[in-house]
């Protein structure tokens, strides 16, 4: 079992409540526009970070981390990217991939918009945790949590961490 904390958009941002969500966490993933080497330094040193590169990054972080990870926790195999779209509208730039490689689930941050849907194309779960910095038009910031157990995932929380 793997309690993850997701979170995307921070744009440079930094909020303890980063520290005080995911500290009973096992990893945290972030799915693009980190912002700065200190905000992924920080959540590095919280927990073991996964992370993608999202098209505000700059070049130390497209070096650190790449556009698109796959990886497999318990018996979930997982796509993060950060300009993914979702199902019905996925980004063209990556549409192939995911169809070619069929995650159990995806995740993509970009949109500022949270949205959990599950796809019955591809029976896969997506989830787009929203933004967790002050940078857009997002009204609430927001992150989420969720566990991984064999190939289930549940417990999924919405935590708001407040306005914009």
């Amino acid at each position: 079992m793997r309690k993850i904390g997701l979170l995307s958009d921070t744009h440079a941002y930094w909020d303890d409540k980063y520290a005080q969500y995911f500290g009973e966490c096992d990893e945290i993933w972030h799915a693009g526009d980190i912002g700065s080497e200190e905000v992924a330094q920080r959540l590095a040193t919280l927990k073991p970070l996964r992370a993608v590169y999202g098209n505000i990054d700059g070049q130390n972080l497209r070096l650190e981390y790449p556009k698109v990870a796959h990886f497999q926790v318990e018996d979930i195999k997982v796509m993060m990217t950060h300009i993914g779209g979702y199902p019905g509208r996925y980004n063209p730039e990556i549409r192939k991939e995911l169809f070619d490689t069929r995650p159990d689930l995806f995740i993509a941050g970009h949109s500022h918009i949270l949205k959990v849907a599950y796809d019955q194309t591809l029976q896969c779960l997506h989830i787009n945790p929203g933004a967790a910095g002050k940078s857009g038009f997002h009204l609430k910031r927001t992150l989420i949590r969720f566990v991984i157990e064999g190939d289930k995932v549940h417990d999924l929380e919405v935590i708001e961490l407040g306005n914009r």
